[in-house]
């Protein structure tokens, strides 16, 4: 701690390391293990359609690299929007929603899909499974980006003067 009561400059690299280790683990394990699943259970639900249906294919060849195009490019759009400090988000454009809402969708579909006897907790693991790999997705351009520690000190200098200025003086 300083003189004034703030965090050190080498207290604070060490913080934004560590969020930067900490975001890349998440995105390691979470990335895979979401891909791998959504090829496997889109394999299960096209092996559902009849022999000979091209479509049989569709899901284990083209949802996995859909939901890499279109949550890495939300996210994008977002840490751009985040970095060049505008006030209104990308994530409120429909388009980038519906991309979104579709990986989203196929991907619990698929998940219960594959299985024969689909239930509650079938569905809610593919929904977590889901959450977690296109949250992992999204945030790969905030964890690569080397603006990263720029964007935290300004938001954070932002809620130090906004907390100061509302709190008694």
């Amino acid at each position: 701690m300083t003189e004034e009561g703030g965090v050190g400059m080498d207290e604070q690299r060490g913080a934004l390391r560590g969020l930067r280790v900490l975001m890349w683990v998440v995105i390691a394990i979470e990335v895979p293990v979401y891909l791998v699943w959504l090829v496997q259970v889109g394999y299960l639900t096209g092996q559902q359609l009849p022999q000979g249906d091209a479509a049989r294919w569709a899901p284990p060849v083209l949802l996995p690299p859909a939901a890499v195009l279109f949550c890495v490019a939300a996210g994008w759009l977002w840490w751009g929007a985040v970095v060049g400090n505008r006030t209104r988000s990308p994530l409120r454009e429909p388009w980038i929603v519906a991309t979104l809402v579709f990986v989203a969708v196929s991907s619990v579909f698929c998940g219960v899909a594959s299985v024969e006897d689909p239930s509650f907790s079938v569905g809610l693991l593919s929904a977590v499974v889901t959450a977690l790999g296109m949250v992992g997705l999204f945030f790969i351009p905030a964890a690569a980006s080397r603006q990263l520690p720029d964007v935290i000190r300004r938001h954070s200098r932002r809620t130090d003067t906004a907390v100061g200025e509302a709190g008694p003086q």
